[in-house]
């Protein structure tokens, strides 16, 4: 087994809840093995090492898996990675994991171990199943529904660019497959934003918009000079490519009915606008 819990009793509950940092209840300090310096945990680290003030040459993360000090905050003793200080004998964490060297006293968020991912995980071991193919851990909710993506988590989100496999903050997987941090989608909502930022998919129902870009194509006449014009459209949505008459709005997929469509060839480009006010 490679994570434990403490059991409660006078000596391992002392100091339980009162030390820790903005990231993790826990009752000890780590030294980094990169650096040889003290940090509450590895967030505060790599948040304190890749700073703007950090010359960018020096800026750097720490190697998790090569922690092998850590100090007690009750007493002050510094020693090799364990669960319960050997000199006071307090638990430095009610959550241990020996494969990750990490500690955490909130029990509440549900840690385990996934060997695949090689990273310690929250939320229960019930409810996750790992994907293989993606290289993570899903909801059990999606495993006969998600679209797989080659290493889905491991790359920066597209939108902060907060490298998503190890974040903390709350994810969404995106129908196309795609990650994406939940607060990042958001924001693009209100920017009124509804494609994915990485393959332009359209990641919510747009049938009421593309109802509206139906009257607004409608009611826009095409001027004289161009309504022979024939373009090239390819759909992000679908993956359609197709040649259609030229129109000035906007232009919609002859498979799928979307208009979340691109121009690839051929006449000048529709108004960008168009479709952003149907959205509003």
């Amino acid at each position: 087994m490679s994570s434990f819990h403490c059991e409660l009793n006078s000596t391992v509950d002392l100091g339980y809840g009162n030390f820790g940092c903005t990231h993790y209840r826990r009752r000890c300090k780590i030294r980094a093995p990169c650096c040889d310096e003290i940090f509450d945990c590895r967030h505060c680290h790599n948040e304190s090492k890749n700073s703007m003030e950090i010359n960018p040459i020096d800026r750097h993360d720490i190697p998790r898996h090569e922690l092998k000090r850590v100090i007690c905050s009750l007493c002050d003793t510094e020693q090799e990675v364990q669960q319960q200080c050997f000199n006071c004998g307090v638990c430095m964490g009610k959550y241990f994991c020996s494969k990750c060297k990490f500690f955490d006293d909130d029990i509440s968020k549900q840690q385990y171990h996934c060997n695949e991912c090689g990273i310690c995980r929250t939320g229960g071991e019930e409810n996750f199943f790992h994907c293989n193919r993606c290289g993570c851990c899903y909801s059990l909710f999606m495993k006969d529904s998600h679209n797989c993506v080659e290493r889905a988590m491991h790359h920066n989100c597209p939108v902060c660019f907060e490298f998503l496999f190890e974040t903390t903050k709350d994810i969404t997987v995106l129908p196309c497959g795609h990650t994406i941090h939940l607060e990042c989608v958001k924001e693009m909502q209100q920017h009124f934003q509804y494609a994915c930022p990485v393959c332009s998919k359209s990641y919510c129902d747009m049938s009421r918009v593309w109802k509206k870009l139906d009257q607004q194509v409608a009611l826009t006449p095409v001027p004289q000079m161009y309504r022979s014009k024939m373009v090239w459209i390819l759909c992000n949505d679908c993956g359609e490519r197709f040649e259609t008459n030229f129109h000035i709005v906007a232009h919609k997929c002859q498979k799928c009915n979307s208009y979340n469509t691109k121009q690839t060839r051929g006449g000048p480009p529709p108004c960008s606008s168009s479709i952003e006010e149907m959205k509003r």
